[in-house]
């Protein structure tokens, strides 16, 4: 996967898990299209248990480089979510920016 093609190989993460762990550097260093497959994978649950909490964080992440398709994700993830869950997502955003602002 070192030539980004995340979402192309989206299909090979249902049968095997240890793909996203690829994606999940990716999804670190910032890439973009990264976020939207870690949000993608953990909102269906490819190669790991579904999250909709980690799928609305990395899809967040995604929309704020400006990815209208993890908009529109995003949206379709965030009303499935429980209030626990958007919480969790509200936690996994602020413990992130603290991490920010610790390497500042």
């Amino acid at each position: 996967m070192s030539d980004n093609s995340y979402l192309k190989d989206l299909i090979l993460l249902r049968n095997d898990p240890s793909k996203v762990g690829a994606v999940r550097e990716a999804a670190e260093r910032g890439e973009v299209d990264a976020q939207y497959a870690l949000g993608l994978i953990y909102a269906e649950g490819r190669g790991v248990t579904i999250d909709l909490a980690q799928a609305h964080y990395w899809l967040s992440l995604a929309v704020e480089q400006g990815d209208a398709d993890a908009d529109l994700l995003r949206n379709i993830v965030g009303s499935q979510m429980t209030d626990d869950e958007y919480a969790a997502a509200k936690r996994l955003r602020a413990g992130a920016s603290l991490r920010v602002i610790g390497r500042s």
